[in-house]
């Protein structure tokens, strides 16, 4: 197999977010955008002679094409192995463990999250390190800065490869010097083995024998497999129990992003009054992600987090306890309550998985979460959207308790962080910024003002200190703090592929058990406006009212 090298020139927006490269899917079909990220990355790498690749993806639009592509350039830039899911599918989370079960060298993540699939809709790659952790910032910056210097990008002339049927295929001779080899594994079993490895899945069957009824929602991506042989399979749920388990390019034209909003069927069916089932879930495109819902009631992914916590010892991997808890800064209180109880360490971090990575390598976490429905453990480097229903289950069944009544048991014990957050999708990127620097400019006039009930105690714009290896990421989002604990948080969010997401995340303590019922918009009706106040978003965007409030 000969290595062939092509000529090319950069392109000037391949900078990774907080979770790769994400840009539509037209942008990914220009000639040479794909290679030169690629080559970008691993001219940041010293590939050793035995190096094993790791790739696969949400089974979206695009990604059987960009494997092919993938494959050959690992093969002339020294991979001697790559692992590919069957089908080119591989969760996020069962990638992780991919990476980590078999020691590989990395990971290739083909996905745009819960962003939209299709011709018409989003593509996203990025590297997972050895450790099956997203590449930390020192990576992704020197693969930004490689990618405005590029100048050609190795490819091998290897024969399109079958990544539909299990087994090895080793290529004859030899490829850039080396013996080259693709590895089509059953990731589905990998992944169902670990987490029946972590649960108590004799609880969890019995349970669903009960009469004890759920429904899980794929949303036409990833998790369907998974789902399948996890609750059918394994667990002997009905098939109906299951829904949109098919993966589509598309995700069957949906946006497959697990909320109050997107997973409107799933909704329907949970607030369906009398008829309301016990327990529904969701997961995303890329099965990082989840929503747990009860008999007519919703669990905020702060709470989720919180309830996870206290409850960690029923589980059998977690029994002795746990090591220490993380989360993201926007992330609601509730956790840190629950570790204080139990005198653990409570970390607060930037947005995004990479920063927990650091925490649970060294032991400090076991458990971490953030607020945009993300939730895992230390078994993977993921957020990982399946175990979060797992353990929810594995809760139900030893508690013998429903959702609804657990959280407000949750609630009574350590009072609840009233919680919400508010997206405002695709604005023009200088009229968000134009909202940011308004607020940044109110820096020094803001301590001490009364809003309404309200007294701003200090604002600031989050800056992290990793304590593990002593890196500094700043400006990871406004916080204007009140002096009874309250908060409203601004940050831009990196997910999106066009314009800017605006998030404003909202929180209260409220310690009376009396207005626990109480619905968030409801609770936090004033904090709303103050807001929107201090903000001026609508008269500088336009916007009067959010796309998705969660």
């Amino acid at each position: 197999m000969r290595v062939i090298v092509t000529p090319t020139q950069p392109f000037n927006d391949q900078k990774p977010g907080t979770s790769g490269l994400r840009k539509k899917v037209k942008v990914f079909q220009q000639a040479h955008y794909l290679e030169n990220f690629v080559q970008s990355l691993f001219d940041t790498l010293t590939v050793p002679n035995d190096a094993v690749l790791v790739i696969g993806g949400d089974g979206r639009y695009h990604n059987r094409q960009a494997i092919q592509t993938i494959i050959s350039m690992a093969a002339a830039n020294g991979f001697a192995r790559v692992l590919i899911g069957q089908g080119g599918i591989l969760s996020t989370p069962a990638a992780s463990h991919v990476i980590r079960k078999y020691k590989s060298f990395g990971g290739m993540v083909l996905s745009a999250s819960h962003n939209q699939g299709g011709v018409n809709g989003d593509f996203g790659i990025k590297y997972n390190i050895s450790n099956g952790g997203p590449a930390p910032e020192k990576i992704t910056d020197e693969v930004f800065a490689k990618s405005k210097v590029i100048s050609e990008y190795k490819v091998s002339d290897l024969p399109t490869v079958d990544i539909d049927t299990i087994g090895e295929k080793n290529f004859e001779g030899m490829v850039a010097g080396h013996s080259f080899t693709v590895q089509v594994i059953d990731a589905v079993q990998d992944y169902a083995d670990l987490m029946q490895s972590l649960f108590d899945f004799k609880a969890i069957k019995q349970l669903l024998a009960s009469g004890f009824e759920m429904k899980f929602d794929a949303m036409h991506a990833v998790t369907g497999p998974y789902a399948k042989e996890i609750f059918v399979n394994r667990l002997n749920a009905p098939i109906e129990s299951l829904m949109n388990c098919e993966p589509s390019e598309d995700f069957g034209g949906g946006h497959p992003d697990p909320n109050l909003t997107y997973a409107e069927d799933l909704v329907n069916i949970m607030f369906a009054g009398e008829d309301a089932l016990d327990f529904g879930a969701a997961s995303d495109g890329d099965g990082d992600r989840n929503m747990i819902l009860g008999q007519n009631f919703f669990v905020t992914p702060s709470d989720s987090l919180a309830v996870l916590a206290a409850n960690a010892t029923l589980v059998p991997a977690y029994a002795t306890g746990i090591a220490g808890v993380a989360r993201s800064m926007p992330t609601s209180g509730a956790v840190d309550r629950v570790a204080a109880k139990f005198n653990v360490p409570c970390f607060e971090t930037p947005t995004g998985w990479k920063f927990f990575g650091n925490l649970m390598d060294a032991g400090k976490v076991t458990l971490c979460g953030e607020e945009s429905f993300g939730t895992s453990s230390n078994h993977v480097r993921e957020k990982d959207g399946l175990w979060a229903v797992l353990f929810w289950l594995n809760i139900i069944a030893a508690k013998k308790m429903g959702v609804e009544a657990i959280l407000k048991a949750h609630w009574l014990e350590y009072g609840r962080n009233v919680y919400s957050r508010h997206d405002y999708e695709a604005i023009p990127t200088e009229a968000a910024n134009s909202v940011i620097a308004h607020i940044k400019s109110q820096f020094s006039s803001l301590p001490n003002q009364k809003f309404g009930h309200y007294t701003v105690k200090l604002c600031d714009d989050f800056s992290y200190h990793d304590s593990i290896d002593g890196s500094v990421s700043n400006n990871q989002g406004i916080r204007i703090l009140f002096t009874d604990g309250s908060r409203i948080v601004f940050r831009l969010s990196g997910t999106g592929t066009e314009g800017a997401t605006l998030r404003i995340y909202l929180e209260a303590y409220e310690p009376d058990s009396t207005k626990h019922h109480l619905d968030a918009q409801v609770a936090l009706a004033e904090m709303i406006q103050i807001a929107l106040q201090i903000s001026q978003l609508i008269e500088k965007t336009g916007r009067v009212a959010p796309t998705v409030i969660t």
